[in-house]
């Protein structure tokens, strides 16, 4: 089995909003001297682990990244008959394993101050012990086990998790994406908008009832990101199964789902218009040199597409192939998302 699956993608997304910074701008970065639209690799991992087509592959088989364990635990416990004050201090107990736990005092006294990424069979985990503790045994939850090192929760197995209290929990990710950028320069554009007040007669004054601003920004987008297969199979505790249907899910989603910043405004469901998929055992290289200097002219995305695989083939001729495998998919001339999805799942 190759160690490395890498994924290129191309897409154009329409003038949009999908990853805001502090101000409510569209993020961006200066790449080459010029200024590019940026989408974080943090909002692009948000919302491939959140979508439908990740969930549903994966269904049975997803963490939760949450504060909010114990108050599950709680209301387990509750539900069973608990008094409050016992079922509280064991929820805080059993939580307090996951991260360190809020003051009594606070508002939500079964939460954790920090979120912890939680496997569904450290959930299950969970609510046993709590059961034991209902029955009126004494619990230590930090010496019962409840952390594990591998499981079937794929979105931790790629993306990783870090518990501050218990580091030898940690997971490391499989999987590493970067920042989406475009390949051209890109201007941030204003867009000034109104609303109307419905009920407003026409003998009063026809101005609007609000005034706001909204920027968004257009462009062609190079994504790169790069599995490690042996780590990832390492952290689903070998299943190899379940590892290509990981990977097969990412796939689908990179190419399909787009961060969820401001769409009831501008609607930017994008598809990949390029995808090229690369195997092979040798250390990972982005490809994102291909666009040190941006890209320009009438036609952006034939000239990215034409950038991308030049800049590829030249590392191969300096360096020697950096795969032994690929495949592509370039909507209207060659491949599928299928024939893709099939690839990468090896």
């Amino acid at each position: 089995m190759s160690r490395f699956l890498q994924l290129h993608l191309v897409t154009f997304f329409p003038p949009a909003n999908l990853n805001r910074d502090d101000t409510g701008r569209p993020k961006t970065a200066i790449v080459g001297g010029a200024t590019r639209l940026r989408l974080s690799s943090q909002a692009l991992k948000r919302a491939w682990r959140t979508s439908e087509t990740f969930s549903a592959a994966l269904a049975g088989h997803m963490g939760k990244r949450t504060q909010r364990l114990g108050e599950v635990v709680l209301a387990h416990l509750l539900e069973g008959g608990m008094d409050q004050d016992k079922a509280l201090a064991a929820a805080r107990e059993i939580a307090g394993a996951f991260g360190t736990i809020k003051d009594l005092k606070d508002d939500s006294p079964a939460q954790t101050k920090q979120l912890a990424f939680v496997s569904p069979e450290e959930q299950k985990a969970a609510l046993a012990l709590a059961d034991r503790a209902r029955a009126g045994e004494k619990i230590d939850a930090k010496a019962a086990g409840l952390l594990r090192t591998a499981d079937t929760a794929a979105d931790i197995a790629l993306f990783g998790r870090m518990l501050a209290d218990s580091p030898s929990y940690n997971r490391e990710a499989a999987a590493q994406v970067a920042h989406a950028i475009t390949t051209h320069k890109v201007i941030v554009e204003d867009d000034y908008y109104t609303a109307v007040d419905d009920l407003k007669t026409s003998a009063e004054d026809a101005g609007a009832g609000f005034l706001g601003e909204a920027a968004f920004g257009s462009g062609v987008f190079y994504l790169y990101l790069c599995i490690d297969r042996t780590l990832l199979l390492k952290n689903l505790g070998g299943d190899a199964r379940l590892a290509a249907t990981a990977v097969g899910a990412l796939a689908e989603a990179a190419a399909t789902v787009a961060p969820r910043g401001k769409q009831n405004s501008f609607a930017a469901h994008g598809r990949a218009h390029y995808v090229l998929a690369e195997l092979g055992d040798r250390q990972p290289r982005t490809l994102a040199g291909a666009f040190a200097k941006p890209v320009d002219g009438t036609d952006l995305m034939d000239k990215s597409i034409e950038e991308l695989e030049r800049f590829r083939n030249q590392l191969d001729t300096a360096y020697g192939p950096a795969a032994t495998e690929s495949a592509t998919m370039q909507v209207g001339k060659s491949g599928s998302l299928a024939e893709i999805i099939t690839f990468c799942r090896g």
